[in-house]
């Protein structure tokens, strides 16, 4: 087996005490609230963090500084050979292309994966980079393989309140007051690493079926020979929403009965910056062949 470190940060989703579990590492996500400098997983907990944006607080995001991710490599380079490192999706995020900066100084010893993922598909391209380890991969093969199916994933968002949405310009000040006295939930999507809005829907319950639709429609078309061959992996993210999103997990699994088990995960804290507490995503990858 190659003797392989792999490195992801908290918009994954995965804890702290998970990444013990599974052997890897996490890079907690920086971000601020009410100015005052904050680390996912470690000085602050989920609860507490919604418990703060409840009271009002001013939220902000920030990157891992390089400082933090080269400590980190170093470290693992004394005890293995190479490190798999992959980050939250270029597409939002300056911290992939930082990264892939910073493993220029490592010899070809640190591969970053620019893959395109966040939350439930980027701690599937974690997993599957476990599982090409176990198959003796190198991580020049992981990176290219990971890299290579990096548009074989799709999420689709609803979001429960425009305030934060406004908040970073997405939409005007005007529009969020009008869609929040209509009920108006937004689904947004994400596909090859952007976020483009995907559709206005009245209330929660039209905005699962739009999403499920959307899905649907992945299913059939984008993935359809993946999803003859039962190929897929299904997921269900969510902020401060479990008993939804357990529901919502029910409802996909009764829809898409063939696939499995429904992977439920939390947003990370620095995604719920940009999009508040309430949200609702399913989220669909290609299985890769190892």
């Amino acid at each position: 087996m190659s003797n392989i470190a792999v490195v992801t940060d908290s918009n994954s989703g995965i804890s702290q005490q998970e990444a013990k579990e599974l052997g890897i590492q996490v890079l907690p996500m920086p971000f601020f609230v009410n100015n005052v400098l904050h680390f996912e997983d470690i000085d602050l907990t989920q609860d507490e963090f919604y418990r703060r944006l409840e009271e009002g607080a001013d939220v902000s995001t920030s990157q891992p500084s390089p400082a933090d991710v080269i400590e980190l490599w170093e470290k693992l380079l004394k005890n293995y050979d190479e490190v798999v490192h992959i980050p939250m999706s270029s597409g939002l995020s300056n911290s992939c292309e930082t990264a892939m900066m910073l493993a220029r100084e490592f010899n070809g010893r640190v591969r970053v994966v620019n893959n395109q993922r966040i939350s439930v598909t980027q701690r599937q391209s974690v997993m599957d980079a476990l599982e090409l380890i176990q198959a003796g991969k190198t991580g020049k093969e992981i990176q290219e393989i990971l890299e290579r199916e990096k548009l074989e994933s799709s999420i689709y968002i609803m979001v429960d309140t425009l305030k934060y949405l406004k908040k970073g310009g997405r939409i005007t000040p005007a529009a969020a007051m009008i869609g929040t006295v209509l009920n108006v939930k937004p689904v947004l999507q994400i596909q090859g690493g952007r976020l483009d809005a995907y559709a206005k829907v009245r209330g929660p319950k039209q905005a699962r079926r739009t999403m499920l639709e959307a899905m649907e429609k992945d299913l059939q078309t984008r993935f359809n020979d993946a999803a003859k061959r039962k190929e897929i992996h299904l997921f269900v993210a969510h902020t401060a929403g479990e008993a939804n999103a357990r529901m919502f997990a029910q409802e996909i699994a009764d829809t898409f009965p063939d696939f499995g088990k429904i992977v439920v995960n939390a947003l990370s804290l620095s995604v719920a910056c940009h999009i508040g507490p309430g949200a609702l995503a399913i989220a669909c990858s290609k299985k890769i062949p190892c």
